[in-house]
């Protein structure tokens, strides 16, 4: 038997799938001055934040969530742009890094604090900290790990 949606419920899945896409795509829309959309973004944020500025191609695809030929499309084009390069693992020749190049520490410098004003204007600065921690914790729920 289907347990339909209470209206709580239908307002609480409505306002996530009609506002979730409008944020995402104005913050995207934000980084298009920097020649880059979320994906690299969060590409670049993720390398930035490992030692060396560098991940193994496998643990990145986890990381971004995406199949190996996701992350090999995802890839191009900041491969392409000299923003990150592929460095072949010297122990093991089977494996690959994703390395940040200095061309893409410098514009990752260069549009983070513009992608963190966006994401305050449209989201954080929105809401109250109780709501923040709210959907932070509602979030890490839906999450793969549950």
């Amino acid at each position: 038997m289907t347990r339909w949606l209470d209206p709580v419920e239908l307002r609480a899945w409505r306002g996530f799938v009609l506002n979730a896409r409008d944020v995402l795509q104005d913050i995207e829309a934000d980084l298009e001055r920097f020649g880059i959309d979320g994906g690299d973004y969060q590409l670049l944020a993720m390398l930035s934040e490992s030692p060396g500025r560098r991940v193994k191609l496998c643990d990145l695809a986890a990381r971004l969530r995406l199949s190996r030929g996701g992350l090999t499309r995802r890839m191009q084009g900041v491969l392409k742009k000299g923003l990150v390069k592929r460095v072949r693992n010297a122990d093991d020749g089977r494996s690959a890094y994703a390395e940040m190049t200095p061309k893409g520490w410098n514009l990752l410098k260069r549009a983070a604090p513009a992608h963190v004003g966006s994401v305050r204007q449209r989201m954080i600065d929105r809401l109250s900290k109780e709501e923040l921690a709210r959907l932070a914790s509602a979030f890490e729920k839906l999450g793969p790990h549950r």
